[in-house]
């Protein structure tokens, strides 16, 4: 009977939850367990966060002798390959891919499934992407964006175990979150255990915004949880698993491979891009904040050296908004808003991210467009997550009015997110 590296029963000490992990080789020998991920007292506070992927130990003995699909993006990098006992002479001082890696430890890797924005992260947001080989390493690729965003059972039948290594930024509508619920039910219908490897969210450190009304579901938001929703990517499978939100309510054998040295209050630099359209720390930070203007006339610096660190249109007047930027086409910005136009907007690359969601800039570009009927389009509901949020904004309302509509929201979430926390 094979048996895998599962959660047991959640247990609560002295208030904080913790998640003790156990995991049995093949032939039943136990291995060392995952340790919870309470911060050892012992440890510095400033010992460098140790992503998932990168404790090769703690779960190469799960893909042995296995064939192995993985769910994976340019993210899915070990900066620090420390080989397992089995091939020690593959160490390397150089940051390697996880796909590499598993490679040079003899893992069978038969598929890999890419996100939107595809395996190497270089395609537009929203282009839809077909199934390939990729160059380098000659693997078949399965697009989880495209005719189906969900991995198909006849690419599952040959896959014994499946591995989930994709950052995410900690925002609803950023689609990793949608293509991890549909990679745990493909699982779950198919029998087949998950093993998400862990890694930080550099927006874990608040929790805000509105929740999400099931009528407005979308690929950009299937969950009934907030804008800003404070919990890592393992986090948030085991939530999906413990809500019962997956199809028929069925559960995924799930594995979690968790972060060392990490909090909710870590600060965490991405190492890698996580899409072409958030290059930089100030991006992601702002990006909860200015992706609302998606759903609006307002450019928010695609096409743009600054994406998601500025904001601005044609019809915006140059007098209150004297910043300004000509969006063009180019690689991950095709055909961008007001492509090859002026726009006048707001410079926020220096502006310090509060530990919320700023409506202020959203509000205000609503009031001074020219044609405020024209400036919501109907995605703006399926980002928000709700059709009130625009409606508040047309009828003139402030920030601090809206968001008093999200407290009772956000209280009932944060009950149910203290569940699922790995991390203090």
């Amino acid at each position: 009977m094979k048996q895998w590296l599962n959660f047991t029963k959640s247990t609560l000490n002295n208030g904080v939850l913790i998640i003790i992990l156990c995991a049995f080789s093949c032939k039943g020998q136990a291995i060392d367990p995952l340790v919870n991920a309470n911060p050892d007292p012992q440890e510095s506070p400033t010992q460098a966060v140790v992503p998932g992927a990168e404790q090769l130990v703690q779960y190469i003995a799960l893909l042995q002798n296995k064939r192995v699909g993985v769910v994976a993006n340019q993210t899915s990098i070990l900066q620090h390959y420390t080989p397992s006992q089995v091939k020690a002479s593959a160490a390397s001082n150089n940051a390697m891919h996880l796909i590499d890696v598993l490679r040079a430890e003899g893992i069978n890797v038969v598929r890999v499934f890419a996100p939107e924005h595809g395996f190497r992260g270089q395609a537009d947001a929203g282009a839809l992407l077909k199934d390939g080989l990729d160059p380098a390493t000659q693997l078949p690729v399965m697009s989880l964006y495209g005719a189906s965003k969900k991995p198909q059972p006849e690419h599952l039948t040959d896959i014994d175990v499946m591995v989930f290594d994709i950052q995410d930024v900690g925002a609803r509508f950023y689609t990793y979150l949608s293509t991890l619920h549909y990679v745990m039910e493909a699982c779950a219908e198919q029998d087949i255990p998950l093993i998400v490897l862990d890694r930080p969210n550099p927006n874990a450190h608040y929790i805000d915004g509105p929740i999400l009304e099931l009528s407005q579901s979308s690929f950009v938001g299937l969950h009934p949880v907030p804008v800003v929703y404070g919990m890592t990517i393992g986090e948030y499978a085991t939530m999906i698993n413990g809500q019962g939100w997956l199809k028929d309510h069925v559960s995924c054998n799930l594995t979690i491979v968790p972060l060392k040295h990490y909090t909710h209050q870590t600060p965490y630099s991405l190492p890698i891009t996580p899409s072409p359209n958030l290059p930089t720390d100030q991006s992601i930070a702002l990006y909860p904040s200015l992706c609302f203007f998606e759903g609006t006339v307002v450019s928010a610096g695609r096409g743009t050296a600054h994406p998601f660190e500025v904001f601005g249109s044609s019809d915006l007047p140059e007098q209150k908004y004297p910043f300004s930027f000509v969006p063009r086409s180019g690689p991950g910005a095709k055909y961008p808003k007001f492509e090859n136009k002026i726009c006048q907007g707001i410079n926020l690359r220096l502006a310090t991210p509060a530990d919320e969601l700023n409506l202020e800039w959203l509000i205000q570009a609503y009031k001074d467009d020219p044609t405020p009927s024209a400036f919501f389009n109907d995605f703006f509901k399926k980002l928000a997550g709700q059709t009130s949020l625009q409606k508040q904004i047309e009828n003139g309302w402030d920030s601090a009015r809206i968001k008093a509509t999200w407290s009772d929201g956000l209280e009932a979430f944060k009950i149910i997110r203290a569940k699922y926390l790995i991390y203090p």
